[in-house]
C-alpha cells in the first residue's frame, strides 16, 4: 500500500514545525503529488498537516 499525498494549501502562515512537516513529505508546490508508503510515520506526518494536504491509498 502507498499513499498519494497532493499539497493543496500554502503552508505559509502556518507553523514552523507544519512548514517543516511539508518539506520532509517531499512537497514544494501546490498541486505537487507525491507517493510515499503506508506506514505509521508517514500517517503521523500526513495527521500533522492534514488541513494542508489531501490523501489517497493507492496499491
Amino acid at each position: 500500500m502507498e499513499l498519494k499525498i497532493k499539497l493543496v494549501k500554502s503552508p505559509i502562515g502556518y507553523a514552523q514545525d507544519q512548514k517543516d512537516t511539508v518539506k520532509a513529505l517531499g512537497l514544494r508546490k501546490i498541486g505537487q503529488v507525491v507517493q510515499r508508503p503506508d506506514n505509521p510515520p508517514i500517517r503521523g506526518m500526513v495527521f500533522k498537516v492534514k488541513h494542508l494536504v489531501s490523501v489517497e491509498e493507492t496499491k
